[in-house]
């Protein structure tokens, strides 16, 4: 992992990202891996963290992440938008006979 971290900072430096901008994409990556985890759920995702949940919060909101995206995201689509299993396997709208 070392040796990727290394090779990241590398071409950041070369594509001359900032300290400041790569420590915000570092962070937004990071609380974006750990939410995803805890399937958009901010107190367990804070307590992994080691911060409380306000503050995850508050840094949420300065690094511009949009905490609804976030948590739609981790969800399943309502049923009225979930493809329709049935409908895309041939031969699954048989009835029992097997005869349409």
């Amino acid at each position: 992992m070392k040796r990727e971290l290394d090779g990241l900072v590398i071409q950041m430096h070369s594509a001359g990202v900032t300290y400041s901008d790569a420590v915000r994409q570092f962070k937004r990556r990071y609380i974006l891996e750990v939410l995803a985890h805890h399937k958009g759920n901010q107190c367990k995702a804070a307590e992994e963290l080691g911060m409380h949940r306000n503050t995850l919060s508050r840094t949420l909101a300065e690094l511009d992440m949009d905490t609804v995206q976030i948590r739609n995201g981790m969800r399943r689509p309502p049923v009225s938008e979930r493809p329709r299993v049935q409908n895309m396997i041939p031969g699954i709208n048989r009835g029992a006979s097997g005869i349409r």
